[in-house]
């Protein structure tokens, strides 16, 4: 009797133990399960956006992006009350043409190249909120109008650029420049006049400056292996020559070439998104990266990050100072 008790409780301890075993391969394989379905469904998800931001960006030749506007457009906001052109040529320039009711100003006058120069420390610079907000006044560049600014493209720096990217960090939330500059929208048919015109002072904020794509000397040296950098001069500066007073010749250690006239087209205007985009991925600069863009003092730079920016490169950054004050405190290859 007792003997049969014990099988009787050996085979229930049994029957216990594969019941326990096959409800944890139950519950093991419900886990495995969901969690393969919620991974399916985020994949699923990432390619629907990817999708949709594809189909969002025409396929017809152009560049598209919340920075640009065409010459057409530029055309046809000429005259309108809410609206400011800002020809970033500068008043020399717009001495023989510029866009009917344009006033003119240059990188410079907006950035802290005042007192000593390039290479400083100091020198080239985003200048302090309160400094910058009586510069733009004067010129009367106020958030509560839509900003357009032009210059020359492949003939010049992209110094329309370099102002866009300024206001941006200002706080501007309305600031475009045209695709293919001055030129395009001539070709447009766009009204011009001789002279700029003069400027009406205004009343502007600036609380702060916002460094979301601002680069400086001090954080690349610190974090330099953290980036990927992109050298966007001419063959002849990123090999060595000296041609704009540099400290010395070369380039930044490791960094990428990509020249900024390989972003537009024979005509000035920009190469189209996915274009760009793979010229980008195929010099090795991935969408992943943190990526630091650089030229002479920060003006072409400033156009190919915020092309970057627009071709859904999220992490970007504009080296301003660049290879001026970098070739004064740093190593060149």
């Amino acid at each position: 009797m007792r003997f049969r008790k014990k099988v009787l409780v050996l085979c229930l301890i049994m029957v216990l133990s594969v019941a326990a075993g096959c409800g944890k391969q139950d519950t093991d394989n419900t886990v495995d399960a969901a969690e393969k379905i919620e991974g399916d469904a985020q994949e699923q998800q990432e390619e629907s956006e990817a999708e949709k931001d594809a189909e969002e960006i025409p396929d017809d030749g152009h560049f598209h992006g919340e920075y640009i506007i065409t010459g057409e457009y530029a055309k046809d906001r000429i005259g309108a009350e809410d609206v400011l052109f800002i020809d970033a040529r500068g008043w020399q320039k717009a001495v023989l043409g510029t866009l009917k009711g344009a006033i003119a100003t240059t990188w410079q006058d907006l950035c802290t190249c005042q007192e000593g120069q390039a290479g400083d420390a100091d020198w080239g610079k985003i200048p302090a909120p309160d400094d910058l907000e009586g510069r733009l006044g004067e010129l009367g560049i106020t958030k509560d109008k839509e900003i357009i600014v032009f210059a020359d493209t492949l003939d010049g720096w992209g110094d329309d650029a370099r102002l866009v990217w300024e206001f941006l960090a200002a706080g501007f939330e309305d600031v475009k420049m045209i695709d293919g500059g001055y030129a395009a929208a001539k070709a447009a048919g766009a009204e011009t006049q001789l002279f700029a015109s003069g400027s009406e002072p205004g009343e502007v904020t600036v609380d702060s400056i916002d460094n979301t794509h601002v680069m400086t000397t001090e954080e690349l040296q610190a974090n330099y292996d953290e980036y990927t950098i992109v050298d966007v001069r001419t063959d002849e500066e990123y090999n060595g020559a000296i041609l704009y007073n540099e400290a010395q010749g070369g380039h930044l250690p490791g960094a990428i070439h990509v020249r900024y006239t390989d972003l537009f087209q024979e005509d000035g205007t920009l190469k189209p998104n996915s274009e760009l985009a793979e010229m980008f991925e195929s010099a090795g600069v991935d969408k992943e990266d943190k990526v630091v863009t650089y030229c002479t003092g920060g003006i072409r730079s400033a156009y190919t990050q915020l092309v970057l920016e627009m071709c859904g490169y999220e992490n970007t950054w504009n080296y301003d100072q660049s290879f001026w004050r970098w070739a004064v405190v740093g190593e060149v290859e």
